[in-house]
């Protein structure tokens, strides 16, 4: 399911990754954010909310990191070139990404900074909508988003443009030691 999900999502202008531990996708979100200019400023750090993937030592790890910001807020989630969220699914057919986003500074992060990091158990894999929906029950959730690659829009004239209503990128990171998925 995996190369089918990561075919669609590319098809659609995201770039997806892989790896078996939690150790090599920290080091892979890392290597990324400094490679694209992770610093302490306004426009080029970064913010990300809590999620499982954070648990145990990953987070104290994180704090000398800096330019990562792990409270969120609107100013900090607009002045912030990369969002990092955790996802629950990722839906193989349409290569989009769903999650609960009752949280505030889940939607922040993903629709905010220029650069939407998400992070998606391989376990969350799904084959396509009725599949989640049968995972998932409208009384159980406050607010689930879908999103299938970086903002795009054609209003302006008919002319396709990236990044208008959010995220000019979208990175996906799955990771097979992450466990998630209801």
């Amino acid at each position: 399911m995996y190369e089918q999900f990561k075919a669609r999502a590319e098809g659609v202008s995201a770039e997806v990754h892989r790896f078996d531990t939690r150790a090599a996708t920290l080091e892979f979100i890392i290597a990324f954010l400094k490679g694209e200019g992770l610093r302490d400023a306004p426009q080029y750090h970064a913010v990300w909310a809590d999620c499982p993937f954070l648990e145990g030592s990953v987070r104290k790890s994180l704090s000398e990191v800096a330019g990562l910001k792990f409270e969120v807020s609107q100013k900090l989630a607009a002045e912030a070139k990369f969002g990092i969220s955790q996802m629950q699914w990722a839906l193989t057919d349409t290569g989009t990404l769903v999650q609960d986003s009752g949280a505030i500074e889940q939607r922040l992060v993903s629709s905010l900074p220029s650069i939407h990091i998400a992070l998606v158990p391989t376990s969350g894999l799904l084959p396509d909508l009725p599949a989640l929906l049968s995972r998932i029950h409208p009384e159980d959730c406050a607010y689930i988003a879908m999103i299938t690659g970086p903002s795009r829009t054609a209003d302006i004239e008919r002319v396709l443009t990236i990044g208008v209503h959010g995220p000019e990128r979208l990175i996906i990171v799955f990771c097979d030691e992450l466990g998630g998925g209801n």
